[in-house]
């Protein structure tokens, strides 16, 4: 059975507005424009107009005033970040750039651009952070040189909330004449109604060169829909895709696919319609008293602590280290717990990073403007779960570490061997993740710890062949 959508009870992946009839006005834009292809917008003009609209209203709301702020509505984050690289890729080509480019960006810079290095043939130079999320300016404008085509900030990045220092690193950048991308594509639709507390980081900060915004997350819109902007028409120019070299029609993308659905296109563009700046800052008001609430409520509990000092509607938990073990709360039992009473948060794995320090694994926590009209109830279940585990060890790297060694030495870089599929899905199995009826085992925290104690690939390996069987002819449902 899915997780529910709306209500307010899973606190990552939904962006509920509370507001329903949001969800039946993005409906009636859907059928409206579900057999429209948004591949030729000369022959659907609807497409491009409904794309003006959309690229307006975001380069405004990011203080794109000039002209030359120009952008793209894209399938989604994944797709708005794959299309600053490439784009910013082939920019450093077209400037003289030789041999293999560089990707420089912090250790918590979302997933999407591990993707986009590795589609597109980058190195990715990851910079580690302190233990708040955030990274020195300094030590990634060290790391610039001739063969960086892009870096990249978050605002926020997603693991912690962490605002990455987007004014001095676009300013170096800039300097340099390296390419500069903001993701801001969970923090794009809020951050600019959260509050006076937050630094400048759109186009108001000269040196960016290019923004990521999603509208399926804190603009409310289904998925996926986001939005790709950049400062120069030629800039954006690069990104496209045109080819007439081939007896069929001139095929001319500005996104990575070809024929497309503008469905989410046209509900976000109603939505935007609806909400306007006003909805837009109320939603936002009321995503900020649930989120400075529930941090309230998690630093009242002792044992437990916010990361850093998280900037927007989400954060991360950890387990207060500054208490004795025995009033500690290990965030991933404390997940468990919750989930046990029917509210979702997302575990998040420790991370060895390349300075040779450790992030603390924690549980993240979104929250969205439905979450105020819940927040007793889940501050209550957070409570009481802290309270049953209170005390209770992590499980440790090593008891860990002897569940990978008996998965045929997976977990020693040096026994391990490639993996085909049965082999996966046998390693699964020993460690209780594969099962006839391909359920998860009810509790994620022994799951987490192993995926921390294997090597990376081998990990990423399981996972594939995991999400593979998933969706299987035969699998259970």
């Amino acid at each position: 059975m899915d997780a529910p959508t709306h209500g307010g009870r899973v606190l990552s992946y939904v962006y509920d507005s509370g507001l329903a009839e949001l969800d039946e006005l993005a409906a009636r834009a859907i059928r409206i424009m579900q057999p429209v292809n948004g591949l030729d917008p000369t022959t659907f003009p609807s497409v491009a107009a409904m794309e003006r609209d959309i690229v307006e209203f975001s380069r405004r709301m990011l203080h794109g005033d000039d002209p030359e702020i120009v952008g793209t509505v894209t399938s989604g984050g994944t797709e708005s970040c794959l299309l600053a690289v490439k784009t910013a890729r082939d920019l450093w080509r077209a400037a003289g750039g030789t041999g293999v480019p560089r990707l420089l960006a912090p250790v918590t810079v979302h997933a999407a651009f591990h993707k986009a290095a590795d589609y597109f043939g980058l190195d990715l130079d990851l910079v580690s952070v302190g233990q708040d999320g955030r990274v020195d300016p300094a030590h990634l404008v060290a790391r610039f040189g001739p063969d960086v085509a892009l870096v990249v900030v978050s605002a926020p990045a997603y693991p912690h909330a962490s605002f990455d220092p987007v004014a001095p690193v676009a300013a170096a950048a800039r300097e340099a004449g390296i390419s500069c991308h903001v993701d801001a594509c969970i923090g794009g639709w809020v951050l600019p109604w959260w509050g006076d507390d937050v630094p400048e980081w759109d186009f108001s900060v000269a040196g960016v060169t290019s923004i990521s915004a999603d509208l399926h997350k804190y603009g409310y819109a289904p998925k996926g829909v986001s939005v790709l902007l950049h400062r120069g028409r030629d800039r954006q120019r690069a990104q496209f895709f045109a080819a007439t070299r081939w007896p069929g029609y001139p095929v001319v993308n500005s996104t990575m696919l070809g024929s497309k659905s503008a469905a989410s296109l046209a509900a976000a563009w109603a939505i935007i319609q609806r909400l306007g700046v006003e909805g837009l800052a109320s939603l936002t008001a009321q995503s900020r008293r649930a989120t400075d609430a529930l941090r309230g409520i998690i630093d009242s509990v002792d044992g437990l602590r916010v990361v850093g000092d998280p900037v927007g509607p989400l954060f991360a938990v950890a387990s207060d280290d500054s208490v004795p073990s025995a009033r500690r709360v290990d965030p991933h039992h404390w997940a468990d717990r919750v989930r046990a009473r029917g509210w979702l948060l997302q575990l998040q794995p420790g991370l060895m990073q390349p300075d040779g320090s450790r992030l603390p694994h924690t549980t993240h926590v979104t929250v969205t403007p439905v979450t105020e009209s819940v927040v007793g109830d889940l501050g209550a279940a957070l409570i009481a779960a802290a309270d049953q585990v209170r005390g209770v060890a992590p499980i440790s790297p090593e008891s860990a570490a002897a569940v990978a060694q008996q998965l045929g030495g997976l977990g020693d870089p040096e026994r391990a061997r490639p993996l085909d599929s049965e082999s996966a899905l046998a390693a699964l199995s020993g460690a209780g993740l594969a099962s006839e009826s391909g359920a998860l085992p009810e509790q994620m925290a022994p799951i987490l710890a192993l995926m921390q104690a294997l090597p990376a690939p081998v990990t990423e390996r399981l996972l594939v062949e995991l999400i593979a069987r998933l969706s299987e002819p035969g699998a259970a449902g």
